[in-house]
Formats: structure tokens, C-alpha cells, sequence
């Protein structure tokens, strides 16, 4: 089974050079810097390495200055080979690097100029060549995250400008983000909460070889009445209509969470169909967010000894 955690080279997903305030309470103000630091990532990779975690997603973002475009990297941005060397330490360590690049227009403002264009073709070309460049830095990963999470309005209110497609512009778009990371050899990987709000289009539109990380961060109550049950319940939808799925846990809102989050979807998902687990603690990679991002490595760590002690 896969046991991943997930680091931040790019905070550049939500605020944007407009916003005059945070748009969730943890959010940093907009800085043109990521102030990534790279301490804390070797410790947090020591972390999980001692607790047998064999997979990190990264989220690159504007945190890498790309051949392709490098008109788009922020100032502090790592350049490829400083990345590739973090990579090949990963792979002696026993644990399995994947690309994160979120395409969301809910998550775009690592994009800059270019998040403007989306729904247009240069837009999905300057797309496309990222997403090849990645597969080529990573050496063809075996998944490529490409987001694709809470776009609509509510969670852009203090942007310049907000941006949602409609619904054929988002699958014409999203079928070009699955066949580019197929050529580069990846398997795609997105975030499942287009199916809370359009559960119909969703099943007949999403490929079942894209796998499926449904994400919720609170109780597992699964009780029509109980408010989240809903986000709950899409655990069970996703199995039912046969994706492959790749839970994630995060402490961000309740810190028993992850362990609730193993023990439902044990309970759910069939064992051909979960792939693992992935915790994501959503909080910039600083000295100041080390102790909670490893409190997030730590909870999935005893979900695992919990529910799956057979995989240690």
C-alpha cells in the first residue's frame, strides 16, 4: 500500500498580489516569495522515513524554475537540478517521488499571467508543457497529481479576478491534463470534490483510470443528517462506481481525523480499489509549521499501526 505525505515548494495556491486578507485563517498574507525552507523539509523527510512512509507528493508550483516557462518561478524558486538531487536522495531512502502540479482554477495563482488565459489553447499548451518537463524531471513518476480541487467562487472572493470554467470547458481541459501526463508515462491523480457538487456529470465524464483522493478533514459520521455526511458518504460513491482511490487525512481541522478517516474507508473501499493513504498537513514548509507538519505525518503513522499493521 502506498503511505504518502505531501510538502509545499509553492504557496502561491491561493492569495494572489490583489488580496488585502487571508481567505481560510491559516493563510499567510501574499508575498512574491514561497520562503520555502529546505531544513525543514530533509527533517521532515528524516521524519517519515523513520515511520516507513514510501511515497512523497510535492507541490511544485511556481517553486521550481521550469525550462519551459521560467517566466512564472518566484524568486526563491529551486532550480531543476537542485531538485532532481532532492529526488534521487528520496529514491535511496525508499520512498517514491510524485509531482503535484494543481490546475485548478481555484489553485492557480502559481500560473501568474498565464492562469488569464485559462479556456484558451496557448492555455493548455503552456499546460502541457509543464506537466511534460515534470514527467521528464521526475523520470517518468508512476503518478502525476494534477488537483483540480474547489474550483468555484467562494474560495476566490479576494482575488483580482475569479475564474471557473464551466462544464465543458472543464472536461475538454481536464481530458488534455490526462492524456499528457499518460505520454509522459504517469498514471493521473486528482482531488474528488467536483462529485459533491456534480455527482451525475462526474460519473459519466471521469475516467476510471484516474485515481481519486476524496479528502475530509472532520468527523466520520455517516449519518444523512450530520451536515459533512455528504463528503462522508463520496468515499462509498467512488467505490461503488469502481475508481481507485487514494484517501487523504489531514489534522488541519481535527487532530483524530486521520485515524477516523483509515477505519471508514477500510470499511468502504475494497482492497483492489485503495491504493493508501496520503496526509496532508496544508501548511507552508517554515520552521514555524515543522512541529504540525509532522503531527499530521504522525497521525497517519498510528492509523496505520491501527487499521493496517500488516503493512508494517
Amino acid at each position: 500500500m502506498i503511505f504518502a505525505f505531501f510538502l509545499q515548494l509553492s504557496n502561491h495556491m491561493w492569495l494572489d498580489q490583489y488580496s488585502d486578507r487571508p481567505e481560510w485563517s491559516r493563510q499567510d498574507p501574499w508575498t512574491p516569495f514561497n520562503n520555502v525552507d529546505e531544513s525543514v523539509f530533509d527533517r521532515t523527510v528524516d521524519f517519515i522515513a523513520e515511520r516507513g512512509f514510501n511515497m512523497l507528493v510535492i507541490d511544485l508550483g511556481d517553486g521550481v524554475r521550469y525550462r519551459s516557462h521560467p517566466e512564472i518561478a518566484a524568486p526563491d524558486a529551486w532550480e531543476p537540478d537542485r531538485l532532481r538531487r532532492k529526488l534521487n536522495s528520496l529514491r535511496a531512502r525508499g520512498i517514491e517521488p510524485v509531482p503535484k502540479l494543481n490546475f485548478s482554477c481555484g489553485h492557480s495563482t502559481w500560473q501568474k499571467e498565464w492562469r488569464y488565459r485559462t479556456g484558451l489553447p496557448e492555455h493548455i499548451r503552456f499546460c502541457r508543457d509543464l506537466i511534460g518537463e515534470v514527467c521528464e524531471l521526475f523520470d517518468r513518476p508512476r503518478l502525476f497529481h494534477l488537483g483540480l480541487d474547489e474550483e468555484r467562487l467562494d474560495g476566490q472572493k479576494t482575488r483580482g479576478v475569479a475564474i471557473v470554467r464551466n462544464e465543458k470547458v472543464f472536461w475538454s481541459n481536464a481530458f488534455e491534463l490526462f492524456d499528457e501526463c499518460r505520454l509522459g508515462g504517469s498514471r493521473p491523480w486528482v482531488f474528488s470534490d467536483y462529485y459533491w457538487n456534480h455527482p451525475d456529470v462526474f460519473e459519466r465524464m471521469m475516467p476510471k483510470s484516474v485515481v481519486q483522493s476524496n479528502w475530509y478533514y472532520g468527523v466520520f459520521d455517516p449519518d444523512p443528517a450530520f451536515a459533512s455526511a455528504y463528503r462522508v458518504h463520496t468515499y462509498d460513491a467512488l467505490e461503488r462506481m469502481g475508481y481507485d482511490q487514494i484517501p487523504v487525512t489531514s489534522t488541519y481541522q481535527l487532530a483524530v481525523s486521520p485515524i477516523q478517516c483509515a477505519g471508514y474507508c477500510k470499511k468502504t473501499i475494497s482492497p483492489e480499489h485503495l491504493l493508501g493513504f496520503v496526509a496532508i498537513p496544508w501548511h507552508n514548509t517554515t520552521e514555524e509549521n515543522y512541529y504540525s507538519i509532522i503531527h499530521n505525518a504522525g497521525r497517519l503513522r498510528q492509523a496505520r499501526e491501527k487499521y493496517f499493521p500488516e503493512t508494517l
